[in-house]
């Protein structure tokens, strides 16, 4: 959400910062929709100063016996308050609300102008792809050759777009979630939260789920939503609260499942775990001061690289391009990991600082000792990471000529002191 107050003052400023976006100018029409709140309110007001004024000039013609001149000022009365509830100054706040709603965050100033992901600015790159003497396969190659992963029964039991694991690889998974839960919480600062996965609108709305992106969900028939992330459940824990400054920065992080359609991806990654409707991933959340996002940003990403680098994977850090920083985002950097059976770099976590264009939207505030009013929150989020990714990654980096995959050493206590993963006997 925006402050209609700083639009109001600079409108050249918005629509240029939307066209680094690439979007039309919206300034215009947000301002039309707000006047029209402000004409709305200022009707409203003023039918009741007039009622206020009539209703003493009623009681003294009352007094006089005056009745005709009562029963005039009474209709003057009902005229007043007949246009004010004409004026519904609500429904134009609604409406513009509503508009505004729909428009992306501001970006940082670092943030380079480009139109898509070949804009985006590569920052740092640890460690170097590595080297095979046999040709690197896939994961989906690796994990059916062991009879490990199975996509025939997961389309069986659910359709295109979803795996079955067993055994070691089944463990693998759950073993990559619970060290990267521990690790975040053991020794970045973060607090483990277990959350709903169905939402309600309100939450959805709160995060800039809704109403943008409404077709990239899953719905109930009850009206809750399916989590994309939980990113939705753990930034809405301040939607509505005045928190104490004291008490920020708030980090939370949270291991669940999450859904997305994946609307607009046919054709795209159809083959193996990149892609999928249910997948399982750790998230950070930080909820701060205006004063201390930047530093929580650059913080956040470095707990996220912490875990490639634990896994021993190749790993580089990417700054997005105006083109392609998500609609809620101020800044976003990209950590992607080489995938040797892929050749290619490919996402695993994606760090963004939203400001506070969630606060806005959720209403989070929170006041420092001694301030007489409220500042909205600064709230950033992040994977810490995707963990079906990072099981690819681990299988695709980690295989070795016969087939098998060796299990990375920070893995082995969750995995049963397993160091390597064969083929199901």
């Amino acid at each position: 959400m925006h402050d209609i107050r700083a639009l109001r003052a600079d409108p050249a400023g918005f629509d240029a910062a939307l066209a680094r976006r690439g979007m039309a100018p919206a300034a215009a029409e947000a301002l039309r929709l707000d006047d029209l709140r402000v004409e709305a309110v200022r009707v409203t007001q003023a039918a009741q100063t007039t009622r206020n004024e009539l209703s003493r000039r009623i009681g003294a013609a009352m007094k006089a016996g005056d009745t005709a001149e009562a029963e005039r000022l009474k209709a003057e009365v009902k005229a007043a308050m007949d246009a004010a509830a004409a004026a519904t100054p609500d429904a134009h706040e609604a409406a513009r609300d509503s508009f505004l709603a729909t428009l992306p965050n501001m970006l940082d100033a670092e943030v380079p102008d480009g139109r898509d992901e070949t804009a985006n600015v590569v920052q740092h790159v640890h460690g170097k792809p590595k080297a095979f003497d046999f040709a690197p396969r896939q994961h989906f190659e690796i994990g059916e050759s062991l009879g490990l992963m199975d996509f025939a029964v997961a389309a069986k039991l659910a359709g295109s777009r979803f795996t079955v694991l067993r055994g070691a690889l089944a463990r693998l998974e759950r073993a990559l979630g619970q060290w990267m839960l521990d690790l975040h919480t053991g020794e970045h600062g973060y607090t483990e939260c277990a959350v709903p996965l169905l939402v309600n609108d309100a939450t959805m709305h709160g995060t800039g789920q809704l109403p943008k992106f409404g077709e990239d969900l899953f719905r109930t028939t009850d009206g809750r939503w399916l989590i994309p992330t939980a990113e939705v459940p753990l930034t809405n824990f301040a939607r509505g609260a005045i928190l104490d400054a004291a008490a920020l920065p708030i980090r939370l992080t949270a291991l669940t499942p999450c859904f997305r359609s994946e609307a607009g991806s046919a054709g795209r990654d159809t083959r193996g775990m990149l892609r999928q409707h249910q997948f399982a991933k750790v998230e950070l959340v930080s909820i701060t001061a205006p004063s201390q996002s930047a530093d929580e940003h650059e913080r956040m990403t470095r707990c996220a690289e912490r875990v490639l680098t634990e896994l021993g994977l190749a790993w580089r850090r990417v700054l997005l391009c105006s083109g392609d920083t998500g609609f809620g985002a101020a800044k976003t950097y990209d950590l992607e990991v080489w995938l040797p059976g892929q050749g290619a770099w490919r996402e695993i976590s994606s760090c963004s600082n939203c400001r506070d264009f969630q606060g806005r939207r959720m209403d989070a505030r929170f006041k420092a000792a001694g301030a007489k009013g409220t500042d909205f929150v600064h709230t950033l989020n992040g994977s810490g990471v995707a963990v079906g990714r990072a099981l690819i990654a681990v299988l695709e980096t980690h295989q070795e000529a016969d087939g098998s995959v060796t299990v990375p050493e920070v893995l082995r206590p969750w995995m049963g002191g397993m160091s390597r993963i064969g083929a199901a006997g």
